[in-house]
C-alpha cells in the first residue's frame, strides 16, 4: 500500500509539474500587452470572442501534438532523448526571453506581429499560433507524452492541457482587469518569475536527455 501511495504521489507530482510548466510557457502574462494591443478599440464582446479563438486554437493543437507526436518522431528517426534536448534548447531560448520581460521571437517575430494588426482572425494567427501555442508548448507536449503509455496517462495528459487553457481563457478575459491593476512593471515581474521556472523545467529537460545518450555522464566518468 506504501508503494502504491508513493507511486501516486510521484505521478501527481510529475502531472503538477507539467501543468505549471505548459503555463508558463503559455503564460498570458506576457500575452496580455499583446492582446489588449491587437485588439484596442474594440468592444468586451469581441475581446472575448478572440480570446476563446485563441483558447480554441490552443487547446485543438496541442491535443493534436499530444496524439501524433510519437507518430512524427518516428517518422523523422528522432530518438526521445534527442527530442528532450532540442526541445528543451527551445524552452530554455523561451525562458530566457521571459526572463528579459521579452516575446521570444520564435513565438513571434516583428514582421509576423506588423502582419497581424491586419488580420480579422487574430485569435486563431497570431494570438493563438504562434504567439501561445508556439514551439516551446508543442515541444513540452510531446515530451510529456512519451513519458508514459496508456490511455489513463493519456488522457490525463489531455486533461491537463485543458485544465491550462481554462487558466490562459479566463486570463484573457480579464486582459483588461489585470493589466490595469498588475500595469507593465507587474506584468513584466510575472513574466520574469515565470520564465524562471521556465528555465529549471528547460535545463532539467536537457541534463534528462543527455543522461540517457551519453549515460556516463550519469556515472561521474
Amino acid at each position: 500500500m506504501a508503494l502504491d501511495f508513493s507511486s501516486f504521489v510521484a505521478s501527481w507530482q510529475e502531472y503538477s509539474k507539467f501543468v505549471i510548466a505548459l503555463f508558463a510557457i503559455l503564460t498570458p502574462f506576457a500575452a496580455i500587452p499583446i492582446f489588449l494591443g491587437l485588439t484596442e478599440g474594440r468592444s468586451q464582446r469581441e475581446r472575448n470572442i478572440i480570446a476563446r479563438q485563441a483558447v480554441l486554437t490552443v487547446a485543438t493543437v496541442l491535443i493534436v501534438s499530444a496524439l501524433v507526436g510519437d507518430l512524427v518522431l518516428r517518422l523523422l528517426g528522432t530518438s526521445l532523448d534527442s527530442f528532450r534536448v532540442g526541445g528543451g534548447l527551445v524552452l530554455l531560448l523561451i525562458a530566457l526571453s521571459m526572463l528579459n520581460a521579452n516575446v521570444s521571437a520564435m513565438k513571434q517575430t516583428e514582421g509576423e506581429a506588423s502582419e497581424a494588426e491586419g488580420r480579422s482572425a487574430i485569435g486563431v494567427v497570431p494570438l493563438g499560433l504562434p504567439l501561445l501555442a508556439g514551439p516551446g508548448a508543442i515541444t513540452a507536449v510531446i515530451i510529456q507524452m512519451q513519458k508514459g503509455h496508456g490511455p489513463i496517462h493519456g488522457g490525463l495528459i489531455i486533461g491537463c492541457i485543458v485544465f491550462v487553457c481554462l487558466l490562459l481563457w479566463g486570463s484573457l478575459r480579464l486582459a483588461g482587469p489585470i493589466g490595469n491593476r498588475l500595469g507593465q512593471i507587474g506584468l513584466n515581474i510575472m513574466s520574469r518569475l515565470f520564465g524562471l521556472l521556465l528555465a529549471s523545467v528547460a535545463v532539467e529537460t536537457i541534463a534528462a536527455g543527455l543522461r540517457n545518450l551519453f549515460p556516463g555522464l550519469a556515472g561521474g566518468g
